[in-house]
């Protein structure tokens, strides 16, 4: 099993930067990507970004260069540095982990205000 607790979300202006973290822990020898997802109000979750453990990211189109992922080199924690923000980024965002289940966190709330 892995444990996901993700952290960083708050309240911002439009424009704005946000830093959300995602610890793994358990068994995360397993894990093999991990990365985001969202969901707004009255929406469906969506891919944010992921990276496979030691490969190259990738992100969704709405990203447009905004965000980056990254990870430390333990492997254990995983970060997406969310930049220029804007209202259509507001939801819930969750942290995931493949390995070789699928894994989720419960999520942490990210609001921009215009």
């Amino acid at each position: 099993q892995v444990q996901l607790v993700e952290s960083g979300g708050g309240l911002v202006q439009a424009g704005g930067s946000l830093r959300l973290s995602c610890a793994a822990s358990g068994s995360i020898f397993r894990i093999t990507r991990m990365g985001w997802f969202r969901q707004a109000p009255g929406k469906q979750r969506e891919f944010v970004a992921a990276m496979p453990i030691g490969g190259t990211p990738n992100y969704a189109d709405f990203v447009k260069g905004r965000f980056t992922i990254s990870r430390d080199s333990a492997k254990s924690t995983v970060f997406l540095q969310m930049n220029s923000l804007e209202p259509e980024d507001t939801g819930v965002y969750y942290c995931w982990a493949f390995g070789p289940s699928n894994y989720w966190g419960e999520g942490t709330q990210v609001t921009i205000s215009s």
